[in-house]
């Protein structure tokens, strides 16, 4: 005789279950994410459609991404999207999953470029070093017109999924990409900024044992690992800056909590640089450094 078909609440509830015994962060949401995905609807429809039975085919392919994820990969790169900014960004394994208390780059350079001196002729400067998937550089030309944006990455695959994602949020023709390690893609461009963003490498290489699996074993490594101590990137990033900022312009560079006291030690040693300060994430630890050219 042949089983009852699956309904989407009776698999949801074995699922949860499942992910539950296998250790994964939560567990419910995870297993309606999936499922979404895998019917190609959202989490509302699910519930909507809490008694609709599933083909074999759709049971097939959600037990596959179900042992993807007990593998440890991380959801966003299952689903191949992640949210930044309320906007959706194409996410995988090229790029490093954006994380929310990134979005204060976001914040901070939009507080900056809204006082910005509404100069004749003079389009303020952006640039987003080390972009990533686009996130931070996509969501500033979502949300400020004025503005001329450059964005840099080492990795040609993470530049590739950022120019795709530019398609896709309609600001293409905001952004500039430009391929090379940190400043040196910009040495023969002859440009200045008003600010410099960047969420650089910041993980201490003998740390990197102790991350979980979706991080170490998962997101790339280039695009995390800060050397040893982690400040590797950050002492280049802010004691080579100056030479690439306008006067009065800001950098603001990402960093673990720890990091931060370091980077304001470094910014008061260099002349070029006036105003600093750092700002608290949403967990209310230190996690932006900021820092103003004389």
């Amino acid at each position: 005789m042949r089983h009852k078909s699956w309904i989407v609440k009776d698999l949801l509830h074995v699922t949860t279950e499942y992910l539950e015994k296998k250790g994964i962060d939560s567990p419910r949401l995870t297993a309606e994410i999936l499922l979404a995905h895998k019917l190609n609807v959202d989490r509302v429809t699910l519930y909507l459609n809490f008694d609709q039975p599933l083909t074999e085919n759709e049971l097939s392919g959600y037990r596959t991404l179900i042992q993807r994820r007990t593998k440890r990969e991380p959801l966003q790169y299952i689903t191949g999207t992640q949210e930044f900014w309320s906007l959706e960004f194409v996410v995988t394994p090229q790029v490093l999953i954006p994380r929310p208390e990134t979005e204060l780059l976001v914040e901070q350079a939009i507080e900056r470029l809204k006082v910005f001196p509404a100069a004749e002729n003079h389009t303020p400067r952006v640039l987003d070093l080390g972009t990533g998937c686009g996130a931070i550089a996509i969501s500033l030309a979502n949300e400020v017109q004025q503005t001329e944006i450059w964005a840099t990455d080492i990795s040609a695959g993470a530049l590739k999924l950022a120019r795709l994602n530019t398609e896709k949020h309609g600001v293409t023709d905001k952004i500039r990409f430009i391929q090379g390690n940190l400043w040196e893609p910009l040495l023969d461009q002859g440009v200045t900024f008003d600010i410099i963003l960047s969420n650089p490498p910041y993980i201490a290489s003998e740390e990197f044992k102790d991350l979980s699996p979706e991080v170490r074993d998962y997101e790339p490594r280039l695009a995390l690992d800060g050397r040893e101590g982690g400040m590797y990137f950050i002492e280049k990033i802010i004691s080579e800056a100056p030479a690439f900022m306008n006067p009065g312009g800001w950098i603001m560079v990402e960093m673990a909590p720890g990091q931060t006291q370091k980077a304001l030690g470094l910014i008061g040693e260099i002349k070029d640089y006036g105003e600093k300060t750092r700002i608290k994430d949403y967990s209310h630890l230190y996690r932006v450094v900021m820092a103003q050219k004389k």
